[in-house]
């Protein structure tokens, strides 16, 4: 599930369907994916796409959906990480291996 999780954060939006519900919907249907797990991809969708939107309420949700502060701080760090090091090899153009 962790390898799931990862592919969808790394994975571009889609303009049609946001990514986390679309993992999320497909993730039900496999018996796969939880509540918690639903939250955090849903917080990492809003922190990548829209990072000044996130609200208190936001935080909120993933402190329903089970997560403790060091939970919250860590899965907002690699999600910022993520960010971090995409803008970098983007910005050095730097390819995936075997993508051209």
């Amino acid at each position: 599930m962790q390898e799931v999780l990862l592919t969808a954060l790394l994975a571009p939006a889609r303009p049609t369907a946001p990514a986390a519900a679309l993992l999320y919907e497909q993730g039900l249907a496999a018996g796969g994916v939880t509540a918690r797990e639903a939250a955090l991809l849903a917080y990492a969708e809003l922190l990548t796409l829209t990072p000044a939107a996130v609200t208190v309420a936001d935080i909120g949700r993933l402190r329903e959906a089970g997560l403790d502060d060091r939970a919250i701080h860590d899965a907002c760090a690699i999600v910022a990480y993520f960010a971090f090091v995409n803008r970098i090899a983007d910005g050095l153009g730097v390819e995936v291996e075997g993508s051209g």
